[in-house]
């Protein structure tokens, strides 16, 4: 039988819900930043080609087992390739230092 801390554990886990995913384009910009193909992430991950495309084209969502893999996989290439700031203009070069 669980104890109490465990249920609260439990309970409190559940409140804090699942990771969320990155949206499906900024999926798809992570695995063509880290030069992978739609084909060998699909290996990897025990799947098919088309659930990654499905994935990436927001078709579906991944779902355990795979999902929280996927998450890391993820949350890795986003710490390697940062999506560009776009609100940060590029500062021009006048060429002094």
């Amino acid at each position: 039988m669980p104890t109490e801390d465990e249920l609260f554990a439990a309970v409190d886990s559940l409140l804090a819900g699942e990771p969320e995913m990155p949206p499906p384009a900024e999926r798809a910009r992570l695995r063509e930043a880290a030069g992978v193909t739609q084909a060998r992430l699909a290996q990897v991950l025990q799947t098919t080609t088309q659930t990654v495309k499905n994935w990436e084209s927001g078709r579906s969502e991944p779902r355990p087992p795979r999902r929280q893999p996927y998450l890391r996989l993820l949350d890795g290439w986003a710490a390697q390739y940062p999506a560009r700031d776009q609100t940060q203009a590029p500062v021009p070069d006048d060429g002094q230092e």
